[in-house]
């Protein structure tokens, strides 16, 4: 295993998914006294176990047919294009 590799997959994922949407929505879940927090846990978990699974075939296959510095570029581009729009679309809500 490359644990320097493992090391910063974990904390990169770590700090993406804190108080994102994502666990906004478990947190919801998890303030009905009715329902179990293993379920919402187990739920929440095997969700994000799922897409990360999608994004390692999807990353593995597009790597087939794209360049690795292709794709940094693209997902850096990605990135910065969704943060403009959340800022036009924050600021011209603000007004």
């Amino acid at each position: 295993m490359e644990w320097k590799i493992l090391a910063t997959v974990f904390t990169s994922v770590f700090i993406a998914e804190m108080a994102d949407k994502t666990q906004l929505v478990t947190m919801l879940f998890a303030t009905d006294r009715d329902v179990s927090k293993w379920t919402v846990f187990f739920g929440s978990a095997s969700a994000l176990v799922l897409t990360s699974a999608i994004g390692v075939i999807a990353g593995a296959m597009l790597s087939q047919v794209i360049n690795v510095k292709t794709m940094s570029i693209l997902a850096g581009a990605g990135f910065m294009l969704i943060g403009a729009w959340t800022l036009y679309h924050g600021l011209s809500q603000a007004q």
